[in-house]
């Protein structure tokens, strides 16, 4: 053997001798050091106390946003309350104020009324009053009638409009009376005298056998006045379903009630109208409605004239559309033939 095969032998060995070695005692792998115990537990208890802190405040904000809400609708309901308290007041001022008036007008009539309840000549409106000499505005009772079988009736006198002799049919003034009635209260009349009332179907229908003249005065929320007067009116009798019939129209507010013309009288409990749709129900009234209204002179009061949701308000679209309800309104008749 050479001395070169002897040292690649010698350095063989040397390897196999290495290997042995290490498969009897191989080396452990280092792992990462971990963190003291103590230090680990430290940083998850500060976690928590953040979470709590923060679940805390978010309570309190929302207990805060809550009561916060609570003080906002309770100022609001304040406010209503205030504001449903001043329209009472004004309302109730503006009664006391038509009572305290009518209350003056009827101690300067009593003298009056006496002669004329007691009197043997037939009165049949305010006309008739007038030409007997009652020139004096307010409120008179006309005696029973026997050949027309109608009772005795209160009604107001309107002497001085245009020369004078207006029976009043309809009133809006106050708005403490529901014009929302049905068949049988629309037909005798309902409400006060001095105040808002309808004066009966029944009862127009027996003014008006006679031609007679509609006058419609109108007033609204910023005190400018309109009226509407038709030459020719007359109301049928109640098998005919107190239908309309009016002609010749003048005046400055808009022929509004044309559309209405020739139509029936409906209410809540009768519809007679030439709609699909129940107009009595939908304008909350009783009226000669057609499909629906070009006026609604028996509709809700709004005051201060705004209602805007619905068209059922004392509207006359002439004038002020559909959604704009009238301070105040009188509807009244006398004879075609009258003379001052």
């Amino acid at each position: 053997m050479t001395q070169m095969n002897l040292v690649m032998v010698t350095l063989g060995v040397a390897l196999l001798l290495v290997a042995e070695t290490w498969a009897q005692n191989p080396r452990k792998r280092l792992a990462p050091p971990k963190p003291p115990k103590g230090q680990c537990c430290d940083e998850v208890r500060s976690l928590k106390v953040q979470v709590a802190n923060l679940t805390s405040l978010l309570e309190e904000l929302g207990r805060k946003q809550e009561s916060d809400l609570m003080s906002i609708v309770r100022q609001i309901m304040e406010l209503d309350q205030q504001n449903r308290q001043q329209e009472a007041r004004v309302t109730e001022a503006e009664s006391k104020y038509s009572e305290i008036n009518n209350r003056v007008e009827i101690m300067q009539l009593q003298t009056l009324q006496s002669a004329t309840q007691t009197s043997s000549d037939a009165i049949y409106d305010c006309a008739s009053l007038y030409s007997k000499n009652y020139r004096i505005s307010g409120e008179y009772k006309l005696p029973k009638d026997e050949f027309l079988g109608a009772p005795e009736l209160s009604v107001y006198c309107d002497m001085e409009t245009q020369g004078g002799g207006w029976t009043l049919i309809q009133r809006r003034k106050v708005g403490l009376t529901s014009f929302n009635r049905d068949w049988k209260q629309y037909k005798n009349g309902f409400g006060s005298i001095r105040g808002d009332f309808w004066l009966g179907n029944d009862h127009i229908f027996r003014l008006t056998r006679q031609p007679s003249v509609l006058r419609i005065e109108m007033e609204d929320w910023q005190g400018e006045t309109r009226y509407a007067e038709y030459g020719y009116f007359t109301v049928g009798n109640e098998l005919n379903s107190f239908k309309l019939l009016l002609a010749n129209y003048s005046g400055n507010a808009g022929d509004s009630l044309r559309y209405h013309n020739n139509t029936n009288f409906s209410t809540n409990n009768k519809d007679n109208d030439k709609c699909v749709d129940h107009c009595a129900a939908l304008r909350k009234g009783g009226y000669w409605y057609n499909c629906c209204t070009d006026s609604n002179l028996n509709g809700v009061f709004y005051r201060y004239g705004a209602h805007t949701k619905n068209t059922d308000g004392i509207t006359w679209y002439g004038w002020h559309g559909p959604n704009y309800s009238l301070k105040r309104v009188e509807m009244k008749v006398r004879p075609v033939g009258f003379q001052p």
